[in-house]
């Protein structure tokens, strides 16, 4: 039988108090007792990055990603998980969601809150610590390069997460 433990931690800002078996993977938790199906399992594994989530240890750090098929739910505690809910709705899309929509950056949609995710945790990043123009191409590819796609390849997802970062006055030096 698997141990069940007490949990306090925030979710979209929501906060969360329960208990859950030390098992349970952040993702079945999400979308089975919260009702949040916009993080996505697809390998399971950690390895496409479907899953990625935006998580605060303490409120004031920044954002990192967390990969919520592989992280138990009972290693949250205190903590701030933020999810593709979390940033942008149907009805009002974040920036990161409606250039990723205007530059057609998906198909099937599925990889997308992954993608969605880490653009916000890049943004975050660049807000805290602009960067150079030059090195914009390599914040993306460190930001967004290890998640997997099979329908579109890349290159308008980086385009849109370019246009994003572009847009934002402050986050690109000269």
């Amino acid at each position: 039988m698997t141990p069940i433990v007490p949990i306090q931690f925030h979710v979209n800002g929501n906060p969360v108090n329960t208990q859950v078996p030390t098992d349970l993977p952040l993702i079945d938790f999400l979308r089975e007792e919260l009702g949040l199906a916009g993080t996505r399992l697809c390998c399971g594994i950690g390895v496409c990055k479907a899953c990625t989530v935006a998580a605060r240890r303490v409120p004031t750090s920044q954002a990192q990603p967390m990969l919520a098929c592989s992280t138990p739910v009972a290693l949250l505690q205190g903590q701030s998980i933020t999810t593709v809910e979390g940033t942008g709705s149907m009805e009002r899309p974040s920036k990161v969601q409606q250039a990723f929509l205007d530059h057609f950056a998906f198909q099937c949609g599925y990889c997308t809150p992954g993608f969605v995710m880490a653009t916000e945790m890049l943004l975050g990043r660049l807000r805290a610590q602009p960067i150079r123009r030059e090195q914009l191409d390599a914040a993306i590819e460190d930001a967004v390069g290890q998640h997997i796609c099979r329908c579109t390849g890349y290159a308008r997802y980086h385009q849109a997460i370019r246009a994003v970062v572009l847009a934002e006055k402050g986050l690109v030096k000269a």
